[in-house]
């Protein structure tokens, strides 16, 4: 070890929480919002749902069965027959109403998915903020497809081309951004004419069941249904069933695919956003200090729960112990504790004792193989499910650290001796989600992006989206797009009609 490893700082971390008892959440309906209302389920089982900043039960939601499904798919089909044929201007205006619904309960929002999640006032705030803007980028993005112009592409007949609706899309989201992860959904499917049934992660329905309740009777019913309960039981049922014509879902690369092949048995599309091992390359010339602040935010941000998190560094082996101990020094600085704890407060806890329990594994793992960590690398006393923001440096290749996703608050750090070196390590991963390069020079700054197998790559940034432009992944990652108008395309089909002028 050398000296400058060992003058690196070592935080000490704790976890703040509120001073005394705080209001709770205004939680919505238990039932399945199905055609336009709660409804009770077909079995009487009920999963709790808790809160992983104290590890208390918050609420109980229905156990959905594929009966519920069932029924909530025909109410779909029913309703999908006029939805689809709306204009898009009809149908920008039912997405403004929900943007203007979810922006008039801002706050009911905010806190019930920071109960739910255990997520720091400033995440919960940006995740709302980001759903309205979502369905407002729709509620126009829909007035504005585009297609090939209709022409005479073969003597004596013209052809058109239409964009229709798919008809019923199944949609599974994830719990790290359950309100988020359903308008990137609900937004460009309900904008094509399609109608959906949505089954929310059975760890966070809460925010998506409130969105329901608040809708109805403001939005055409069965346009939108919403079952809860396992992955095992409805998510089956909606990779399966042969009224759904497209599956989409946002989850772990398992998940995937059992989605996948389910729905390949009847032929029915599937849309895929599953997980991600971030590289962020650092080549010598970056700016360390902002590569390093960079990190910290998008490294740490939902406290790593996050499918993007810069969890990765390659940085050149010139400036490796330097970039290290600036990210030390601002990892050291963030604050943890309870979403109600104050407004500074940056890291939550992991999601449920489940996944707390994995991230402690790795952390294991990583110290049993000898790895440095450099700031954090334990987990804090109860109650809640909290991990110590970490850094570990001097990562070898193929570690598994570095290779499998953890889904936490860890960023390892590895080097690398030339830009074809760094390439190729960036790329040995099985994901192909996202990465992000650092440097000031403006040749590395276009060709290494292009050498990356991502379907985002950042320069000098990291973790920076907006709704004009596509998010998705290459490899393991998955298929299809979310956001912008290629998310319309990926919901919507192509049909091409020919006319003989001489008939």
């Amino acid at each position: 070890m050398t000296t400058t490893e060992t003058a690196l700082p070592r935080a000490a971390f704790i976890v703040r929480r509120a001073p005394g008892q705080t209001s709770a959440p205004e939680l919505p309906p238990s039932g399945h919002f199905i055609n336009g209302a709660f409804v009770p389920g077909a079995s009487a089982d009920l999963l709790d749902v808790f809160n992983p900043s104290t590890g208390a039960v918050l609420a109980s939601v229905a156990a959905g069965t594929a009966a519920d499904v069932d029924t909530a798919v025909a109410a779909a089909v029913a309703a999908q027959a006029s939805w689809g044929g709306t204009t898009p201007r009809e149908r920008s205006e039912v997405l403004h109403r929900i943007a203007d619904i979810i922006e008039a309960n801002r706050a009911v929002f905010e806190r019930l998915e920071a109960a739910n999640t255990g997520k720091p006032g400033a995440v919960a705030e940006d995740d709302v903020s980001s759903t309205i803007d979502t369905f407002r980028f729709m509620a126009g993005a829909c007035r504005t497809l585009t297609s090939l112009a209709g022409g005479d592409y073969a003597p004596g007949h013209t052809s058109v081309i239409l964009r229709e609706p798919v008809g019923v899309v199944g949609v599974i989201t994830p719990w790290n951004y359950p309100l988020l992860m359903a308008a990137w959904k609900l937004a460009p499917i309900l904008a094509a004419g399609n109608s959906v049934v949505l089954k929310p992660s059975e760890q966070t329905p809460l925010s998506t069941l409130k969105l329901a309740e608040l809708v109805a009777g403001q939005i055409p019913d069965g346009i939108l249904n919403v079952v809860t309960g396992q992955g095992r039981t409805v998510g089956q049922r909606l990779s399966e069933h042969p009224d759904i014509a497209l599956v989409a879902l946002t989850g772990s690369v398992a998940s995937g695919q059992a989605v996948a092949g389910t729905a390949a048995r009847s032929v029915k599309r599937v849309h895929l956003e599953l997980g991600g091992k971030a590289p962020v390359v650092v080549f010598p010339d970056a700016d360390l200090a902002t590569a390093a602040a960079g990190v910290r935010n998008a490294g740490y941000w939902n406290a790593g729960q996050d499918c993007g998190a810069a969890c990765r560094v390659l940085v050149h082996e010139s400036v490796a112990e330097e970039f290290t101990r600036l990210l030390a020094e601002e990892v050291g600085t963030l604050v943890l504790g309870a979403p109600d704890a104050g407004d500074d407060v940056e890291i939550g806890p992991m999601i449920s004792r489940q996944h707390f329990e994995r991230v402690k594994e790795a952390l294991a793992e990583a110290k049993a193989a000898g790895l440095r960590t450099v700031v954090g690398g334990s987990a804090l006393d109860g109650p809640g499910y909290f991990i110590e923001p970490t850094v570990i440096a001097d990562v070898p290749t193929g570690a598994p650290i570095a290779s499998h996703e953890i889904f936490g608050p860890v960023v390892t750090v590895e080097s690398f001796a030339s830009t074809e070196e760094a390439v190729k390590r960036a790329n040995e991963t099985p994901y192909g989600l996202s990465a992000s390069v650092w440097t000031k020079d403006s040749g590395l700054s276009f060709s290494v992006p292009k050498q990356l197998d991502f379907g985002t790559v950042w320069v000098n940034a990291h973790l920076v989206l907006a709704n004009e432009v596509p998010w998705g992944g290459f490899k393991g990652s998955g298929y299809g797009r979310d956001l912008s108008l290629y998310a319309l395309d990926d919901y919507s089909r192509t049909k091409h009609v020919m006319v003989n002028h001489g008939a």
